[in-house]
């Protein structure tokens, strides 16, 4: 069968993980204009977040990390019904998913 090497993944490992995942996700929102890939971007930004908490907990022993973690994911979720139906009111009014038109609805 042969050995079987057991790796461990240390903190740092995961917060390196979350941190490029946060860049990815920051990256996105500035650079795109679409309001569905902005919307995914913050998402992703959220869960980048989540996994630093409980890496966070896990390595120091303390359950409050991820406790925490179910109120992000709780305020993630009425971000995105809320955000959703933003974008999808927006689109019935201008027909486009532009950054720019959000702009436009505080002037008209």
């Amino acid at each position: 069968m042969g050995d079987r090497v057991v790796t461990t993944l240390s903190l740092s490992h995961f917060l390196l993980t979350s941190a490029i995942i946060f860049v990815i996700g920051l990256i996105g929102f500035v650079t795109r204009r679409n309001m569905i890939v902005m919307f995914l971007c913050t998402e992703l930004m959220f869960q980048a977040a989540a996994i630093a908490m409980i890496a966070f907990g896990h390595y120091h022993g303390d359950v409050s990390g991820q406790v925490f973690v179910i109120f992000i994911l709780t305020v993630a979720a009425a971000e995105a019904a809320l955000a959703l139906g933003l974008v999808v009111l927006l689109f019935r009014r201008r027909a486009t998913l532009s950054a720019e038109a959000w702009s436009e609805l505080g002037e008209a």
